[in-house]
């Protein structure tokens, strides 16, 4: 099977799904998959490891909360905007951020992403730890009313999708090439002539409007946007995520996404089965427990899927095929 077919099918796929679960579960997975997606381009494909992406899905999510609920902006409008101002603070923080390198990189985003945070805090337009509630999805191009779930489902997936072909096609690009030459080997790219700082920044600012266009869609999904998108636990969640699902890879984030999201969601679900099955109640805790159990799945990734759940799966297929051909 090719990867035309695949994406076909999984296509295809997502356009049932709102039929046999529940489209908001749905829309919310889609957003942190486009969100772990962004991260990805940025640590898969250049090489860097920024500890601040939340900084950029939160305040997009703020301000096409704001801009939709306070000054009656269009739905359009309200995205736009989320992305442009996550696009503009990607630019400060990149400029500020890549004249270092490795851990002291990593740092400064987890320190300028944790000044935001403090200034979402104090801000009276977030509402501080109440958060920003009251966001309404208005109409797509002043017709389609968004109120409904099923409409508000196909219209996310469709900037989900546009979103993931924006990466495909970065990667794919003469720049995306540049990139991965950044990451394998920075010395060499300088050499041949290619200003480094200039394709890091860019990839950075991708990153963080492709990080927005996450946030500001989940903030008018669910209606209301809080400090937690902007915390760096958020930022942790996303690397989980990437790290999970393979690294470096296409659907390795939107796999590790999936993964997570659905835990997040369900794991008290499935602690109640399991206790129903085995009459064991300590599983009915379960869903208290989230973050051990994630943790626990990250331990065991780290130790036995050092490439992640699809890297692995690729390494095993890309042997089977070099096995056969002998």
């Amino acid at each position: 099977m090719n990867k035309k077919m695949a994406y076909g099918m999984a296509l295809v796929l997502l356009l049932v799904a709102p039929q046999l679960m529940y489209p908001v579960f749905l829309m919310k997975v889609l957003c942190f998959a486009l969100f772990a997606c962004a991260f990805n381009l940025l640590i898969g494909f250049t090489g860097l490891l920024s500890f601040g992406h939340a900084a950029f899905f939160g305040a997009a999510g703020y301000v096409s909360g704001v801009v939709l609920r306070d000054a009656g902006w269009s739905f359009e409008a309200g995205i736009l905007a989320g992305v442009v101002v996550a696009a503009a603070i990607g630019f400060v923080m990149g400029s500020l951020a890549i004249r270092r390198q490795g851990i002291y990189f990593t740092m400064i985003t987890l320190a300028l992403a944790q000044m935001l945070y403090f200034v979402f805090l104090q801000a009276k337009f977030t509402g501080g730890e109440d958060g920003l509630q009251g966001v309404p999805r208005g109409k797509l191009f002043g017709v389609l009313d968004l109120g409904s779930d099923m409409a508000m489902y196909y219209v996310v997936l469709a900037i989900c999708v546009a979103g993931f072909a924006l990466i495909v096609r970065t990667i794919h690009s003469p720049f995306g090439q540049v990139l991965k030459a950044v990451k394998e080997n920075e010395a060499r790219a300088i050499s041949l002539g290619y200003d480094v700082d200039k394709y890091k920044l860019l990839a950075f600012v991708l990153s963080a409007a492709i990080a927005g266009l996450a946030g500001a869609t989940k903030t008018v999904v669910i209606g209301f946007e809080t400090l937690t998108d902007a915390h760096w636990a958020m930022s942790g969640l996303v690397v989980l995520m990437t790290l999970v699902g393979g690294l470096g890879t296409l659907v390795g984030p939107i796999v590790g996404a999936v993964l997570i999201i659905a835990l997040e969601d369900k794991l008290g679900d499935i602690g109640s089965w399991l206790a129903e099955v085995s009459h064991i109640e300590w599983f009915r805790t379960l869903g208290d427990s989230v973050t051990l159990v994630t943790g626990f799945i990250f331990i065991v990734c780290v130790l036995l899927f050092r490439k992640g759940i699809v890297g692995e799966l690729a390494a095993a297929i890309g042997s089977k095929r070099g096995a056969a051909s002998r």
